[in-house]
């Protein structure tokens, strides 16, 4: 199973493509939601469920399962039947099913990462209204508002991605609040401007990548749940940063920091070190509000788009541009 159907899997001939070299991945990384979360939880444990059926009741499936499997897992707590055992651990790998019967859950519109809060916390909230309904009619709506949130704010809309090459666009929705140069980036090998987006609950909070590339490492750090606009968050607060290259040359490289804030608690990242990822490709979300970090090379002839204020669509707009496009 895979979040993004158009990312590839790990290529192990990778660095010889690039420039960098890849990064082992971040042994706090052990799912795609590292800060774990009480609906991950219960997933979880209604998996065990699951799999004690199908090995008792449905063994042919098991069966038809285990031949169409592909690749391997690196690390899973628990047996691996079929595509949705992997939900938050496809980053642990290149497992993936020649057929795979849960492929149309990328279809809908809503974030696959997010069906089990939809299914969890709408469910209580149907209950509650059901049981309103039958102790005082008129007041049985109410319970109904917060599904209407989670519907909306689960969404996965489609998105036009351009295609005009040295374009960097956007990684999350929302608003800039921040853009700054820094002298030296380690990463990038010389100096480098910051990109700070704000993600109110109201965006959409899909993440997407800026520029097709391959992912060389990330890192996932522990952290308080400030507000986001605080400057103080992007040091403090729970982040996992995504260190990507460009798959052509010249091999620029980006950073892309994923922040939460003062509601958002859940980090999701799926990808993993090596994978190929297109352009305004998605590779993860933050759960209720947020921050994202863009941070890329300031070379000669770059000519910067992005303003403080502006509002932003990850993987439609444009926030910068290098010269050899520009020049066209």
């Amino acid at each position: 199973m895979s979040a993004e159907p158009n990312a590839k899997p790990v290529d192990s001939h990778a660095q010889q493509n690039g420039v960098r070299e890849l990064e082992p991945l971040d042994p706090q990384i052990t799912s795609i939601q590292p800060g774990g979360g009480v609906c991950m939880k219960l997933e979880l444990a209604w998996g065990r469920v699951r799999r004690r059926y199908l090995k008792l009741l449905r063994p042919g499936y098991v069966a038809r399962m285990d031949a169409l499997r592909q690749g391997t897992i690196s690390h899973c707590p628990h047996e691996v039947l079929d595509p949705r055992d992997l939900k938050y651990y496809q980053n642990q790998g290149d497992m993936r099913w020649a057929d795979d019967p849960f492929a149309w859950r990328d279809r809908l519109p809503l974030v696959r990462v997010g069906l089990g809060e939809l299914v969890i916390m709408g469910g209580v909230m149907l209950a509650l209204s059901a049981l309103l309904a039958w102790v005082y009619w008129p007041i049985a709506w109410m319970p109904l508002l917060p599904v209407g949130f989670l519907l909306w704010f689960f969404r996965d809309p489609h998105r036009s991605v351009p295609a005009k090459p040295n374009q960097v666009l956007s990684p999350a929705d929302g608003r800039i609040f921040s853009v700054r140069e820094i002298e030296y980036d380690d990463f990038l090998g010389g100096p480098a401007v910051v990109i700070d987006i704000f993600l109110s609950v109201f965006n959409v909070h899909i993440n997407r990548v800026p520029v097709a590339g391959r992912v060389i490492g990330l890192s996932y750090r522990q952290g308080k749940f400030l507000n986001a606009l605080r400057p103080e968050a992007a040091r403090e607060n729970e982040s996992l940063e995504v260190r990507l290259e460009e798959g052509e040359p010249p091999y620029r490289a980006y950073r892309i920091r994923q922040i939460t804030g003062a509601i958002a608690r859940r980090i999701v990242c799926w990808v993993g070190p090596g994978e190929h990822l297109p352009r305004g490709g998605r590779f993860g979300m933050i759960k209720l509000g947020s921050r994202t970090e863009l941070t890329l090379p300031k070379e000669d002839g770059l000519a910067l788009h992005a303003c403080i204020g502006q509002r932003v669509k990850a993987g439609t707009t444009v926030l910068a541009e290098y010269a050899d496009s520009v020049s066209e």
